[in-house]
């Protein structure tokens, strides 16, 4: 098949790509890199200048990458938001790759109606970036999201996607949990994130101190929690200088991220999480121990009833405290955790197979989990 993926989130679609491409497959990624983190792609969607003249150079860009992606058999959209433009213009351009194209596929990856919608209403979820309980969220970006897709453009745009799409790939379970109420299983499945499996990694059987890392968006650190959780991390520091070391990475490039995690115990993210999202993967796939959202919920929707790599928090300070200080207070946990998560990405994320799975719902648009 001849596969277009259209945009980017933590180099979900360029790993994706290259396991459609193992199989097969001609595939294009057309992508911004997801910002500052400069993932790869074939075809770069970079804008630069967010001004008026910004605005104008940047459609005078796509319109000359728009001839290139016709005649596709799959385009798959990251996003409602899959450019760097108003929705008019997302919208005209939606309609464009509908005409010129086959099917049509939207990733429930993130941000989008339906994700915000449900944890403010339906509460699918014991907690979210959005709820604890019923209780809602009133951070400023948790409010910000709210009024960017609820009643809104954006937002009626991301449901005549659905509608208009062949299908819809939630890649974390609670993607799923929010389109669930709305879509069959025909529509709508569960695939998880693909990730690169690592040779050769070596696991020591004790360390002098366990070395835990954390990546830090600046621009989204209190809405995934990260502050809390690095208050936390650096609070047990403070208490067992002697077992822990703190390794910090702030709004780097993927390489440089990589680079800094490398040879570290563990990794801490996103304290709202059920499930680990690409970055904890990727560090899992590395010999990390993920200390973040692994829920019953994660393990059930992917019929895992052994592996326990992750370190579930739930999302308070408390928590994350008491689950880092018994980490460090319990080094000779680590090397069977770590051993237990890279186990853990070969047999659930293998990026050859999960763009199997991709394949199979392309082809014969049948969902279900």
């Amino acid at each position: 098949m001849k596969i277009l993926l259209i945009g980017e989130y933590s180099n979900v679609h360029a790993t994706l790509a290259d396991g459609l491409r193992v199989l097969g497959h001609e595939v294009t990624v057309v992508s911004n890199g997801d910002f500052w983190k400069n993932y790869p792609r074939d075809i770069d969607l970079t804008r630069d200048d967010y001004g008026k003249w910004g605005g104008i150079v940047y459609m005078l860009r796509l319109a000359k990458i728009l001839p290139k992606l016709k005649g596709y058999d799959v385009v798959q959209f990251i996003n409602p938001k899959f450019l760097e433009l108003k929705i008019r213009w997302t919208r005209l351009t939606f309609e464009y790759l509908r005409r010129n194209n086959k099917k049509l596929f939207l990733a429930a990856y993130g941000q989008d109606w339906y994700w915000v919608h449900e944890n403010i209403t339906s509460f699918p979820l014991r907690y979210s970036d959005f709820n604890f309980g019923k209780e809602l969220r009133t951070d400023k970006d948790a409010m910000a999201q709210r009024k960017e897709w609820l009643g809104t453009p954006q937002g009626e745009f991301n449901k005549y996607m659905v509608e208009k799409c062949q299908g819809v790939i939630a890649g974390l379970y609670e993607y799923w949990a929010c389109y669930h109420p709305y879509l069959d299983d025909t529509k709508l499945t569960y695939i998880p994130f693909p990730i690169k499996p690592k040779k050769d990694i070596t696991i020591a059987d004790t360390n002098d101190k366990v070395r835990i890392f954390i990546g830090i968006n600046k621009e989204r650190s209190v809405y995934k929690g990260t502050d809390i959780m690095l208050r936390a991390a650096e609070d047990v520091l403070r208490r067992h200088p002697d077992k822990m070391e703190l390794i910090k990475a702030e709004s780097v490039p993927f390489n440089d991220y990589v680079k800094l995690m490398s040879g570290c115990d563990a990794i801490i993210d996103q304290l709202y999480a059920y499930t680990p999202s690409m970055n904890p993967l990727e560090a899992m796939s590395r010999g990390l121990i993920c200390i973040g959202g692994g829920e019953p919920e994660n393990y059930e929707i992917i019929n895992e009833t052994e592996l326990r790599p992750i370190i579930n928090v739930q999302p308070n300070y408390e928590s994350v405290y008491h689950e880092i200080e018994q980490l460090v207070s319990h080094p000779e946990r680590v090397p069977e955790l770590r051993r237990q998560s890279i186990e853990y990405i070969n047999k659930h994320h293998d990026y050859i197979k999960v763009a199997k799975r991709y394949e199979e719902f392309f082809i014969n648009g049948v969902g279900g989990i």
